[in-house]
């Protein structure tokens, strides 16, 4: 039985999954913005929109890849096909020639996402003691973190050599492939589910319990300006578009640096402060961002957006799990789809105020709206310890 000072095996695994395909994924994430704008003359509008639509989509899949991850023997293949998904489908980002045509191939790398992400972090739960299940989840969340810094080195490199931007979203394929060959490797060896402490719960949340919680996370999502934008923002301060993979690189430093801290933080305060916090820093940087700073510190205020991930994403995960201990996949659907759908119109407003008000507006209203969803947050969020 594994102990609960450390994290299972298949755990780790799975994080080393995460790295590859997210070595992947943000060769070519970064670069969407400069892609769509200078090289398709696409508008910040679509900009705003490409993250709102792939999460839609997303979010529409994981709600019944949630459902289904709950049945016996579903898990392993549904993680197995959602990574094919986007391996297959996110190098042909690259034969675009609309930016229409970018916002549709996005969609369908997400939705490769919908299927795997449910039946993963639900394999993360049950195979992880209580007591450590935000580490395990911090663990995972700092290799994917990790797997976007190679890959923004990996596009800023490739850059740097003379490939332009098509070439580098051709080249996201190799580290895809390595991802769905380990993925295939790690999911024929079944890790044993954890056993739960006597204190664990039993039964899973119902109504209200569970229910404002998500939505209160849900509403952190909906005030907050998505990432496409914020990196449109450093672009308007003067930050060079080759530069962009290394601050995007620089970014996931932080937050791979600020992972496993923040779910042993919500091992141990739980996840109703730790969440909180994190909101209350997105809401200071995104303030911050809206001034006209100096493109230096412009950079660094950006990295501190970082910490946001190492102190939400566990501990968001380990409520999940504790308040549905028994479908935890349908909860971990829940979750995601709920947050994913509130990406949708975040996206398409906040892209509107930065095209028509600017950038300052924008990220102003979503600071403000940001801090008054931290307050519906901290009423509605469990008052239990994670640990036990």
């Amino acid at each position: 039985m594994t102990t609960p000072e450390r994290v299972p095996p298949t755990v780790k695994g799975l994080s080393l999954v995460s790295l590859f395909n997210d070595f992947a994924s943000e060769m070519v994430y970064p670069l969407l913005p400069a892609f769509i704008s200078r090289t398709l003359g696409g508008s910040a509008a679509i900009i705003g929109a490409l993250d709102g639509a792939a999460d839609l989509t997303s979010a529409i899949l994981k709600w019944v890849s949630g459902r289904l991850a709950d049945r016996p023997g579903w898990r392993r293949p549904l993680i197995l096909v959602g990574y094919a998904t986007a391996v297959l489908v996110r190098p042909l980002i690259s034969v675009a020639s609309a930016a229409w045509q970018v916002v549709g191939f996005r969609v369908i790398d997400r939705v490769g996402k919908g299927i795997r992400t449910p039946p993963r972090d639900a394999l993360i739960a049950e195979v992880t003691p209580l007591a450590v299940r935000g580490r395990a989840f911090g663990f995972h969340r700092a290799a994917d973190h990790f797997g976007a810094v190679i890959g923004s080195l990996a596009a800023w490199y490739l850059l740097r050599r003379g490939a332009d931007v098509r070439g580098v979203i051709e080249w996201s394929i190799v580290p895809g492939v390595v991802a769905f060959v380990a993925l295939a490797i790690i999911l024929r060896r079944r890790g044993r589910a954890a056993e739960a402490p006597a204190a664990a719960p039993r039964e899973d949340a119902e109504g209200r319990v569970f229910w404002a919680p998500v939505i209160a996370l849900a509403l952190i999502v909906l005030a907050r300006v998505p990432e496409a934008l914020m990196l449109l923002r450093l672009q308007d301060l003067g930050v060079p578009v080759a530069t962009i993979p290394l601050v995007w690189a620089a970014l996931h430093v932080v937050r791979s640096g600020g992972s496993y801290p923040g779910g042993r933080l919500t091992d141990t305060l739980g996840p109703r402060w730790t969440v909180a916090a994190g909101a209350v820093l997105f809401a200071a940087v995104v303030g911050a961002l809206g001034l006209p700073l100096r493109t230096g510190i412009a950079i660094a205020v950006f990295l501190a957006f970082g910490l946001v991930a190492g102190l939400t994403e566990s501990a968001e995960r380990a409520m999940v799990a504790r308040l549905a201990p028994v479908k935890t996949g349908r909860g971990f659907g829940a979750y995601h789809a709920l947050t994913g759908l509130a990406a949708l119109p975040a996206g398409i407003v906040f892209g509107e105020l930065y095209q028509r008000l600017g950038g300052g507006i924008a990220f102003g209203v979503s600071a403000g709206l940001v801090l008054l969803a931290a307050v519906a947050w901290t009423a509605a969020a469990p008052r239990v310890r994670v640990a036990s």
